[in-house]
């Protein structure tokens, strides 16, 4: 739907700016002048009435006394002279003190009006009502009050007055208005005059392209800048399109062996392109090898605690049985030789059963040892979701760290519900957890003997579980705090520290287990990782 602009012309806006404003001032001024005479003539007209009433009470005071009445009419007959009073009572206190009528005036013309007794107390202060005056006044003789006069006055000259007077100002406005009206006509023109020229000489540029042209002088200071400011555009102007032509003259020039020499350059880049993808792509496989190799390396530390650790209990039983055998050797000799004692077998089957309570023990502790490893190597190779209980994976994850930790001082404490069960993928966890304490361990506490490690679990909303890690240890340097879990970026560079740790554990979180996990450390107090990641929970 097209919109309707509306337009003004600078004569139109500049009559009305200067007629608007002058009739606000003259209907200002106006409106204050008036009202202060009206208020003035109000005021007058107030204090003669009130001078009338009290000159009213102070003749009626002796005559009332007297109780000449007929004396008393004929003296208020003098109030014909005052043309705003148009009745006055006068009122006598009988001795009973009700009030009686004693004297009264009535202007030719007028109707009398009824006597106020019930309204002395209300109009000893005068009232002013549909342009009607009323004051009642006591009568004094001697300090006593013998009674009261009543004056009713009209406003009518105040009301004669307020017309003539805004007759006046009307009359007065609408003359100056039109002064006013004529003058600016007559000023409008040296200033619209060089404007409509200049307007015109745009017109002309803009439909011609015609940039020589130039603006003409003009006598108001404003418009003379406003003129030579564009005559200064219209010369840079057709120094630009001078310069314009030109340039597209060369441009031509130029246009012949820039296309070939873009074909060259375009080629060039294509094959420097294809470089770059086969070096990036070998580098993703570069960099995936070595994500293995992390995993493998784990795993290979992994191997070589089982074998320490089920070596002792093994070493335990394979000594037990010898013992054994060598006392079942001594049995059979002195049985052989039938010398064979009842405190001797006594003693060989106490001893026999005590080498076999130490074999079992020490291979069921061995067979549970080598479970509990095969299961950790399981879930480090397989990332399929199974069922498990989450403190028992983490027994089996410090377990298996337990030939690494076994000389060192350090404390792990662990936060976790111990009826936790839930689904999801116990491999990623562990190498997760398995990273981060050999992180702590090797980077975290390596000027520390005795360093501490929290690893808290919790369960949000029943379908998230939040891992909090943290550990008191010298915390990670500001300048790799932002670069912590990419490729290849580690402390230990030159000293056996591959860089992919924090990037591996990254990835499982991010990856395998749908998750994320956040970083908060200050150099020198440790850190604090929270991992976060989808759970199915178990009941």
């Amino acid at each position: 739907m097209p919109s309707h602009n509306r337009f003004f012309s600078i004569k139109r806006m500049f009559i009305w700016t200067v007629m608007g404003v002058t009739s606000l001032a003259l209907l200002v001024t106006s409106v204050i002048f008036t009202y202060s005479i009206l208020q003035n003539d109000e005021k007058q007209l107030k204090e003669e009435a009130a001078t009338l009433a009290e000159m009213l009470s102070r003749i009626s005071a002796e005559q009332v006394h007297k109780e000449d009445g007929v004396t008393l009419n004929n003296m208020i007959q003098i109030l014909e002279a005052a043309h705003l009073v148009t009745n006055a009572h006068v009122y006598k206190i009988e001795e009973n003190g009700e009030l009686s009528f004693f004297a009264s005036y009535n202007r030719t013309g007028r109707a009398p009006v009824s006597a106020m007794f019930t309204r002395v107390d209300e109009l000893k202060q005068p009232i002013l009502k549909n342009g009607i005056w009323e004051i009642i006044n006591p009568v004094i003789w001697n300090s006593e009050t013998i009674g009261y006069t009543y004056l009713r006055a009209t406003t009518q000259s105040l009301e004669n007055s307020t017309f003539e007077i805004s007759l006046g100002s009307a009359i007065v406005v609408l003359i100056v208005l039109l002064l006013s009206f004529v003058l600016t006509l007559r000023l409008q023109r040296p200033l619209t005059e060089p404007i409509h020229n200049l307007i015109n000489l745009v017109h002309i540029v803009a439909q011609k392209k015609d940039y020589s042209q130039r603006a003409e002088k003009t006598s108001i200071r404003e418009l003379d800048v406003l003129a030579r400011a564009f005559n200064t555009m219209l010369e840079r102007i057709q120094a630009h399109n001078q310069k314009q032509k030109d340039a597209e003259t060369e441009y031509r020039n130029l246009a012949a062996t820039l296309e070939e020499t873009v074909n060259q350059r375009t080629l060039a880049l294509k094959e420097a392109n294809q470089e770059l993808i086969q070096t990036l792509e070998k580098l993703h496989q570069f960099q995936r090898q070595m994500v293995e190799n992390e995993k493998m390396a784990s795993l290979g530390d992994m191997v070589a605690g089982v074998a320490h650790e089920v070596n002792t209990p093994i070493g335990l039983g394979v000594t037990a049985s010898t013992m054994m055998l060598d006392r079942l050797q001594n049995i059979k000799d002195d049985f052989e030789n039938k010398v064979l004692k009842a405190s001797s077998l006594e003693k060989f089957i106490v001893e026999g059963e005590e080498n076999l309570n130490i074999i079992y023990r020490n291979l069921n502790r061995a067979a549970e040892l080598i479970s509990s490893f095969k299961q950790v190597a399981v879930d480090q190779s397989s990332e399929s979701a199974r069922k498990f209980k989450f403190i028992k994976l983490l027994d089996e994850v410090l377990l298996s760290l337990r030939p690494r930790l076994r000389s060192l001082a350090h404390k792990i404490d662990i936060d976790c519900d111990p009826t936790l069960c839930i689904e999801s993928k116990a491999g990623p966890i562990n190498q997760v957890l398995i990273n981060l304490i050999m992180n702590s361990v090797i980077h975290g506490f390596e000027n520390k003997e005795e360093g501490h490690i929290r690893i808290a679990v919790r369960l949000i909303e029943d379908s998230q579980l939040q891992i909090m890690y943290s550990d008191d240890g010298v915390g990670i340097p500001e300048h790799i705090q932002t670069r912590i879990f990419d490729p290849f970026v580690t402390t230990k560079r030159g000293q056996g520290g591959s860089g992919l740790g924090m990037h591996l554990v990254y990835n499982l979180v991010t990856q395998a287990l749908n998750g994320s996990i956040t970083l908060d450390t200050k150099e020198g107090k440790g850190v604090n990782f929270t991992i976060t990641f989808p759970i199915e929970v178990l009941h």
